[in-house]
């Protein structure tokens, strides 16, 4: 299996870091920390060398906005241009939205709000890594989304509330979803707690997080598409 480095684009929010620790440490626990061979801090400005540095590489979630004028994003967006083609992508909520701007796609506030909780997806097919699946139910927290699909990609999966949920690149070795499969419904049940007052109905958003989840099946998804 290929092994990857993450590019840790964001933090938990700090109260809540004792407890579920980093999203570098969530996609240990998902995927197997022999999957995991590095980690760059982007926020900060690591990034590797050059592409090749790594044989893939797997953006996290983010509270920052890809079109915020922050001096990591764009160095992090020239990074995957030049990646193409020479290491394969994973790009998880804010790394599915930079990745789609990258590439010729376009991000923005959705005018729809958060979404947050458990969201069903439809899985259209067109990807081998998806083993047949026709619907999964996945953990979500954003407001941003990919409202332009980026030219050379196949739409995968998405639902009503967010269309370009899921994307395989074709002319790369690239795959991105706008869903967290590395939160647990608890780390969910609790930034609900500290964005209540954000959201339409936080009672329904934490009673969606009771039903069953697919977040290990999404995990071996991207094992599927590392081997």
């Amino acid at each position: 299996m290929t092994r990857l480095a993450i590019f840790e684009t964001g933090f938990p929010p700090r109260p809540l870091q004792p407890r579920f620790g980093t999203y570098g440490a969530m996609f240990e626990a998902l995927l197997g920390s022999e999957v995991i061979e590095a980690s760059y801090d982007v926020v900060h400005g690591a990034l590797p060398a050059h592409p090749q540095a790594h044989a893939a590489y797997l953006i996290t979630g983010s509270s920052a906005g890809v079109y915020e004028q922050l001096p990591w994003i764009e160095p992090l967006k020239q990074f995957l241009i030049a990646a193409k083609g020479k290491a394969a992508l994973v790009g998880i909520c804010f790394g599915h939205q930079i990745m789609a701007e990258a590439f010729g796609g376009r991000t923005a506030k959705s005018d729809k709000g958060w979404g947050i909780g458990l969201h069903d997806y439809a899985v259209n097919g067109g990807a081998s890594w998806t083993g047949g699946a026709s619907r999964i139910a996945v953990p979500v927290c954003h407001q941003d989304q990919v409202i332009a699909q980026p030219p050379n990609t196949t739409l995968i999966g998405g639902n009503e509330f967010c269309p370009v949920g899921m994307l395989a690149y074709d002319d790369q070795p690239a795959m991105s979803v706008q869903f967290h499969p590395e939160f647990e419904p608890a780390f969910v049940d609790a930034l609900i707690d500290l964005i209540g007052d954000e959201i339409p109905d936080p009672n329904a958003a934490h009673a969606s997080l009771r039903r069953p989840n697919d977040r290990m099946r999404v995990g071996e998804w991207i094992r599927n598409f590392l081997a």
